[in-house]
């Protein structure tokens, strides 16, 4: 059960990671239709079409015509970049104050008590060293 579990969060990590949201899926309608309009105006096949609006060739094709943002996958979210970075600040600088020591009033006044109860010599220091 562990393995499966560990294999389906894997799985899900992995959709996850090609950034695909719901609005993408909803435009993969109009994807194949633009995808129709290639093959009946210029002859393209699918892989084609996908070079020219996704590969090398977007940047020719792109002037071509205004569909191209209703196209999936083609938001900026695609550049986003979730790394976690850190700025630090390089300049440290360290201030030494010295401080006059204000003596504290001593309020222990801990005795030690006595007792009538003599220690057995086991539990008693080494008296010879």
């Amino acid at each position: 059960m562990r393995k499966l579990l560990a294999l389906s969060y894997s799985f899900l990590i992995l959709i996850q990671s090609f950034n695909i949201g719901l609005e993408d899926l909803s435009k993969f309608g109009i994807l194949l239709e633009h995808a129709e309009y290639h093959k009946e105006m210029y002859g393209d096949s699918f892989f084609e079409f996908i070079a020219e609006h996704y590969g090398d060739a977007e940047v020719e094709h792109k002037t071509d015509h205004d569909e191209h943002q209703d196209l999936p996958f083609k938001d900026a979210h695609q550049l986003c970049s979730h790394i976690s970075t850190a700025f630090i600040n390089p300049i440290i600088s360290f201030e030494f104050l010295h401080h006059e020591f204000i003596s504290i009033p001593f309020n222990f006044f801990y005795t030690d008590s006595h007792t009538n109860f003599e220690k057995p010599s086991i539990f008693q220091p080494p008296k010879h060293a």
